[in-house]
Protein backbone atom coordinates (compact mmCIF):
# COMPACT_ATOMS: atom_id res chain seq x y z
CA UNK A 1 0.00 0.00 0.00
CA UNK A 2 1.13 3.42 -0.56
CA UNK A 3 1.11 6.14 1.78
CA UNK A 4 1.72 9.69 0.58
CA UNK A 5 1.14 12.64 3.16
CA UNK A 6 -0.29 15.78 1.88
CA UNK A 7 0.25 19.35 3.29
CA UNK A 8 -0.33 22.82 3.52
CA UNK A 9 -1.94 25.74 5.50
CA UNK A 10 -5.41 24.60 5.14
CA UNK A 11 -8.14 23.66 2.44
CA UNK A 12 -5.69 24.13 -0.66
CA UNK A 13 -4.44 19.94 0.17
CA UNK A 14 -7.87 19.11 -1.20
CA UNK A 15 -7.66 20.28 -4.72
CA UNK A 16 -4.45 18.09 -4.78
CA UNK A 17 -5.83 15.55 -3.46
CA UNK A 18 -8.62 15.63 -5.13
CA UNK A 19 -6.44 15.09 -8.60
CA UNK A 20 -4.68 12.19 -6.74
CA UNK A 21 -7.56 10.29 -6.22
CA UNK A 22 -8.59 10.56 -9.79
CA UNK A 23 -5.44 9.58 -11.08
CA UNK A 24 -4.50 6.64 -9.02
CA UNK A 25 -5.22 4.49 -5.46
CA UNK A 26 -3.34 5.60 -1.99
CA UNK A 27 -3.35 5.94 1.41
CA UNK A 28 -3.46 9.40 1.92
CA UNK A 29 -3.09 11.32 5.21
CA UNK A 30 -3.66 15.07 4.94
CA UNK A 31 -2.46 17.81 7.52
CA UNK A 32 -4.06 20.85 7.28
CA UNK A 33 -1.87 23.09 9.64
CA UNK A 34 -4.48 25.58 10.36
CA UNK A 35 -2.39 27.46 12.86
CA UNK A 36 -0.07 28.63 10.55
CA UNK A 37 -2.30 30.04 8.00
CA UNK A 38 -1.60 31.88 5.80
CA UNK A 39 2.00 31.06 4.55
CA UNK A 40 1.18 33.66 2.21
CA UNK A 41 2.42 36.41 4.87
CA UNK A 42 5.21 34.62 6.47
CA UNK A 43 9.04 35.27 6.15
CA UNK A 44 11.95 33.08 4.44
CA UNK A 45 12.46 32.10 7.80
CA UNK A 46 9.10 31.36 8.98
CA UNK A 47 8.18 29.12 6.11
CA UNK A 48 11.92 27.64 6.56
CA UNK A 49 10.78 26.37 10.08
CA UNK A 50 7.17 26.06 9.21
CA UNK A 51 7.86 23.40 6.15
CA UNK A 52 10.83 21.80 8.53
CA UNK A 53 8.79 21.06 11.61
CA UNK A 54 5.77 20.33 8.97
CA UNK A 55 7.82 17.26 7.34
CA UNK A 56 9.57 16.22 10.49
CA UNK A 57 5.51 15.43 11.83
CA UNK A 58 4.69 13.45 8.95
CA UNK A 59 7.77 11.59 8.77
CA UNK A 60 5.87 9.89 12.01
CA UNK A 61 3.80 8.31 9.27
CA UNK A 62 6.41 6.69 7.43
CA UNK A 63 4.82 8.34 4.37
CA UNK A 64 6.72 6.89 0.77
CA UNK A 65 6.16 10.30 -0.53
CA UNK A 66 5.30 13.60 1.08
CA UNK A 67 3.08 16.78 -1.03
CA UNK A 68 3.97 20.32 -0.19
CA UNK A 69 0.68 21.40 -1.26
CA UNK A 70 1.76 24.77 -1.58
CA UNK A 71 2.91 27.30 -3.92
CA UNK A 72 4.52 29.54 -1.51
CA UNK A 73 6.84 27.82 0.24
CA UNK A 74 7.38 25.86 -3.08
CA UNK A 75 8.90 28.76 -4.68
CA UNK A 76 10.28 30.16 -1.87
CA UNK A 77 12.20 27.28 -0.79
CA UNK A 78 13.95 24.06 -2.68
CA UNK A 79 11.91 21.23 -1.47
CA UNK A 80 11.70 18.82 -3.54
CA UNK A 81 13.45 15.30 -3.52
CA UNK A 82 13.34 11.62 -4.37
CA UNK A 83 10.50 11.82 -1.76
CA UNK A 84 9.20 15.38 -2.02
CA UNK A 85 6.68 16.61 -4.57
CA UNK A 86 6.09 20.68 -4.34
CA UNK A 87 3.71 22.63 -6.54
CA UNK A 88 4.81 25.74 -9.22
CA UNK A 89 3.15 28.06 -11.21
CA UNK A 90 2.68 25.76 -14.78
CA UNK A 91 4.55 27.91 -17.07
CA UNK A 92 5.10 25.65 -19.61
CA UNK A 93 1.39 24.26 -20.10
CA UNK A 94 0.38 28.15 -20.08
CA UNK A 95 2.87 28.82 -22.84
CA UNK A 96 1.41 26.36 -25.22
CA UNK A 97 -2.18 27.67 -24.80
CA UNK A 98 -1.59 31.31 -24.66
CA UNK A 99 -2.82 33.45 -27.90
CA UNK A 100 -2.06 36.93 -26.64
CA UNK A 101 1.35 35.92 -25.01
CA UNK A 102 0.27 37.67 -21.97
CA UNK A 103 0.33 34.78 -18.98
CA UNK A 104 -1.09 36.02 -15.15
CA UNK A 105 0.56 34.49 -12.24
CA UNK A 106 -2.09 34.41 -9.59
CA UNK A 107 -0.13 33.59 -6.46
CA UNK A 108 0.32 34.88 -2.28
CA UNK A 109 1.83 38.03 -1.85
CA UNK A 110 5.05 36.02 -0.52
CA UNK A 111 4.84 33.36 -3.46
CA UNK A 112 4.61 36.46 -5.40
CA UNK A 113 7.89 38.37 -3.90
CA UNK A 114 10.26 35.90 -3.68
CA UNK A 115 13.45 35.38 -4.87
CA UNK A 116 12.21 32.04 -5.88
CA UNK A 117 9.42 33.05 -7.93
CA UNK A 118 11.94 35.73 -9.87
CA UNK A 119 14.21 32.93 -10.34
CA UNK A 120 11.39 30.93 -11.69
CA UNK A 121 9.83 33.46 -13.74
CA UNK A 122 13.64 34.15 -15.46
CA UNK A 123 14.46 30.71 -15.86
CA UNK A 124 11.34 30.41 -18.08
CA UNK A 125 11.32 33.63 -19.54
CA UNK A 126 11.13 33.79 -23.18
CA UNK A 127 10.23 36.00 -25.92
CA UNK A 128 7.14 37.20 -27.02
CA UNK A 129 5.31 35.96 -23.57
CA UNK A 130 5.10 38.53 -21.05
CA UNK A 131 4.12 37.19 -16.85
CA UNK A 132 2.07 39.22 -14.99
CA UNK A 133 2.21 38.70 -11.27
CA UNK A 134 -1.15 38.78 -9.62
CA UNK A 135 -1.66 38.98 -5.63
CA UNK A 136 -4.41 36.40 -4.64
CA UNK A 137 -4.27 36.88 -1.18
CA UNK A 138 -7.34 37.93 -0.55
CA UNK A 139 -8.92 35.38 -2.75
CA UNK A 140 -7.14 32.35 -0.55
CA UNK A 141 -8.53 33.98 2.30
CA UNK A 142 -11.84 33.97 0.73
CA UNK A 143 -11.35 30.09 0.18
CA UNK A 144 -9.90 29.34 3.38
CA UNK A 145 -12.78 31.32 5.81
CA UNK A 146 -15.11 29.27 2.97
CA UNK A 147 -17.15 32.92 2.07
CA UNK A 148 -17.21 31.30 -1.52
CA UNK A 149 -19.79 28.72 -0.41
CA UNK A 150 -21.73 31.00 1.75
CA UNK A 151 -21.06 34.74 0.03
CA UNK A 152 -21.31 33.75 -3.74
CA UNK A 153 -22.33 37.36 -4.55
CA UNK A 154 -19.48 38.85 -2.64
CA UNK A 155 -17.41 36.96 -3.62
CA UNK A 156 -17.92 37.49 -7.73
CA UNK A 157 -17.77 40.79 -6.74
CA UNK A 158 -14.31 41.08 -5.24
CA UNK A 159 -13.14 38.68 -7.90
CA UNK A 160 -14.23 41.10 -10.73
CA UNK A 161 -12.66 43.89 -8.53
CA UNK A 162 -9.39 42.39 -7.85
CA UNK A 163 -8.65 40.78 -11.41
CA UNK A 164 -9.51 43.84 -13.96
CA UNK A 165 -5.63 43.36 -15.16
CA UNK A 166 -6.78 40.48 -16.89
CA UNK A 167 -8.83 42.76 -19.15
CA UNK A 168 -6.53 45.53 -19.07
CA UNK A 169 -3.53 43.70 -20.08
CA UNK A 170 -5.47 41.13 -22.42
CA UNK A 171 -4.32 38.40 -20.70
CA UNK A 172 -5.61 34.94 -22.11
CA UNK A 173 -4.05 32.34 -19.39
CA UNK A 174 -3.56 32.30 -15.52
CA UNK A 175 -1.41 30.04 -13.61
CA UNK A 176 -3.64 28.81 -10.29
CA UNK A 177 -0.14 29.13 -8.46
CA UNK A 178 -2.40 28.96 -5.13
CA UNK A 179 -3.70 25.23 -4.20
CA UNK A 180 -6.77 27.35 -2.57
CA UNK A 181 -7.42 28.92 -5.69
CA UNK A 182 -9.27 25.73 -7.85
CA UNK A 183 -12.15 25.95 -5.40
CA UNK A 184 -12.57 29.06 -6.98
CA UNK A 185 -12.53 28.53 -10.74
CA UNK A 186 -16.11 28.55 -11.42
CA UNK A 187 -16.42 32.38 -10.04
CA UNK A 188 -13.61 33.07 -12.52
CA UNK A 189 -15.26 31.43 -15.44
CA UNK A 190 -18.09 32.83 -14.69
CA UNK A 191 -16.35 36.39 -14.89
CA UNK A 192 -13.74 36.03 -16.72
CA UNK A 193 -15.07 33.70 -19.93
CA UNK A 194 -12.08 33.90 -22.37
CA UNK A 195 -9.36 33.32 -20.15
CA UNK A 196 -7.94 29.65 -19.72
CA UNK A 197 -7.08 28.93 -15.63
CA UNK A 198 -4.82 26.45 -15.36
CA UNK A 199 -4.69 24.24 -12.23
CA UNK A 200 -1.34 22.48 -11.36
CA UNK A 201 -2.77 20.03 -9.38
CA UNK A 202 -3.05 17.56 -12.62
CA UNK A 203 0.42 18.17 -13.14
CA UNK A 204 1.31 16.91 -9.87
CA UNK A 205 -0.71 14.04 -9.54
CA UNK A 206 0.50 12.72 -12.91
CA UNK A 207 3.95 13.27 -11.77
CA UNK A 208 2.97 11.36 -8.66
CA UNK A 209 1.56 8.20 -10.56
CA UNK A 210 4.49 7.64 -12.56
CA UNK A 211 6.25 7.21 -9.40
CA UNK A 212 3.59 4.84 -8.23
CA UNK A 213 1.87 2.93 -11.03
CA UNK A 214 3.16 -0.63 -10.51
CA UNK A 215 2.53 -0.08 -6.91
CA UNK A 216 -0.93 1.36 -6.15
CA UNK A 217 -3.14 0.43 -3.05
CA UNK A 218 -6.23 -1.50 -3.68
CA UNK A 219 -8.58 1.40 -2.63
CA UNK A 220 -8.38 5.29 -1.61
CA UNK A 221 -8.08 5.94 1.90
CA UNK A 222 -7.82 9.48 3.94
CA UNK A 223 -7.17 10.60 7.32
CA UNK A 224 -7.49 14.01 7.91
CA UNK A 225 -5.16 15.93 10.48
CA UNK A 226 -5.12 19.95 11.53
CA UNK A 227 -3.12 21.71 13.91
CA UNK A 228 -5.96 24.02 14.10
CA UNK A 229 -9.74 23.98 15.91
CA UNK A 230 -11.13 20.44 15.02
CA UNK A 231 -14.01 21.62 14.98
CA UNK A 232 -13.90 24.75 12.96
CA UNK A 233 -12.38 22.85 10.49
CA UNK A 234 -14.98 19.86 10.64
CA UNK A 235 -17.84 22.01 9.94
CA UNK A 236 -16.16 23.73 6.73
CA UNK A 237 -15.38 19.86 5.56
CA UNK A 238 -18.70 19.04 5.75
CA UNK A 239 -19.93 21.69 3.64
CA UNK A 240 -17.33 20.27 1.11
CA UNK A 241 -18.89 17.14 1.33
CA UNK A 242 -16.97 15.11 3.42
CA UNK A 243 -17.39 13.63 6.66
CA UNK A 244 -14.18 12.33 7.43
CA UNK A 245 -13.62 12.31 11.48
CA UNK A 246 -10.87 15.52 11.96
CA UNK A 247 -7.63 14.64 14.32
CA UNK A 248 -5.94 16.96 16.27
CA UNK A 249 -1.82 17.32 15.59
CA UNK A 250 0.84 19.81 16.05
CA UNK A 251 4.71 20.42 16.38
Amino acid sequence: MVRIAVFDSGLGSLSIIKEMQKKFKAEIIYFADNQNFPYGTKTVNQIKNIMKNSINLLGKFEPDYIVVASNTPSLMLNLKSDKIFDVKPPIKDAKLISQTKNIGILATNSALKSKGMDNFLKKNKESPYKFYKINASNLVEIVESGKFLSEKKSVQKIIRDELEILSEKNIDVVTLSSTHLPFLKKFLKKEFPDVKFIDPGKIVANEIYLKIKNNQSNRNTLKIFTSGDTKKFQKKLLKLGIKNKIIFLSF
